[in-house]
């Protein structure tokens, strides 16, 4: 969440599936079972794949050339993380104009999609449920549930998905609950330019403050209130003093739902403002007292 583009690679990259306890919740990668189910916090992710590939070469240098003229590969790239291999079941009275399966993008984005028509995201699931199914001991009862229902729902959910996804969002058939638009999301991306590699480092007076305010039922460890305070301090806009939550990233990224479902409202209303939680996002602000001194006069 803070290093845009080691986030970037998580997309990208083959997943590791482990668990060194029921607890342990890394073999979803930077992902929720929410997330799985509902679509939440997709926008998110979508738009880090866009900047990627809009405005960083493989190595992670930012390319010379005008993003606009590779508005047309992102889109492509953003297709085939998405594809849903095809059900082999045709409808010819209802033929879209827009697919799921991009198999023909293997060669261009072999990390992307594989040979059969698998996207990284349809075989991340499948690899999750996998996971689930044969080490039933190392994960809790819920996740194998939620595995369950994934395995059985997953596939023609997401290829419907991945069909509206490509639907300009004027289109007379757009519906308002669509969220996810590659228009939308290669605009934003556009706007929000090369994805973020620094970190802001907090000074250990204000780490140690912060810590003293720290609610005891929020782990140490996990760095909440700093991360967030990094967070608001790297993505605010001078016009204004609200900041994007995106909880159920930060879920991902915690590797606990505890976070939005528990932590977020432990924190003391002195350290930040919050306001109440739609589609897996807030927004918030933080009180001047608990940012870095020189910060927060400019």
């Amino acid at each position: 969440m803070l290093n845009e583009w080691e986030e970037f690679q998580r997309y990208i990259e083959t997943p590791v599936y482990v668990s060194a306890g029921k607890n342990d919740h890394s073999y979803l990668g930077r992902f929720t079972f929410e997330m799985f189910a509902e679509c939440t916090g997709l926008t998110r992710v979508l738009t880090v794949l866009a900047r990627g590939y809009l405005f960083h070469d493989a190595d992670g240098a930012i390319l010379a050339a005008d993003p606009r003229d590779r508005i047309g590969m992102a889109w492509r790239a953003l297709c085939a993380w998405c594809s849903v291999p095809d059900n082999g079941k045709p409808d010819p009275k209802n033929k879209w104009k827009f697919k799921s399966d991009f198999t023909e993008l293997h060669e261009e984005f072999p990390e992307l999609v594989d040979e059969r028509g698998g996207g990284w995201y349809y075989r991340h699931v499948h690899g999750v449920v996998a996971y689930t199914q044969s080490h039933p001991d190392a994960v809790m009862e819920s996740a194998l549930n939620r595995c369950r229902k994934l395995d059985e729902t997953f596939d023609a959910a997401w290829r419907s998905k991945a069909v509206q996804c490509q639907i300009p969002p004027l289109a007379p058939t757009t519906k308002a609950q669509w969220l996810l638009s590659f228009t939308e999301i290669l605009s934003n991306a556009l706007e929000l330019g090369p994805l973020r590699k620094e970190i802001a480092e907090l000074p250990p007076a204000l780490l140690e403050k912060l810590e003293c305010m720290r609610p005891t039922k929020i782990p140490r460890e996990l760095r909440v209130l700093p991360t967030l305070i990094s967070y608001y301090i790297v993505n605010h806009q001078p016009d204004t003093d609200w900041v994007v939550l995106p909880v159920v990233n930060f879920d991902a990224y915690f590797e606990t739902a505890s976070f939005g479902k528990k932590y977020l409202s432990l924190i003391p209303p002195e350290i930040l403002d919050r306001s109440p939680q739609h589609s897996g996002i807030s927004r918030y602000r933080v009180l001047p007292e608990y940012l870095p001194e020189a910060w927060a006069k400019t």
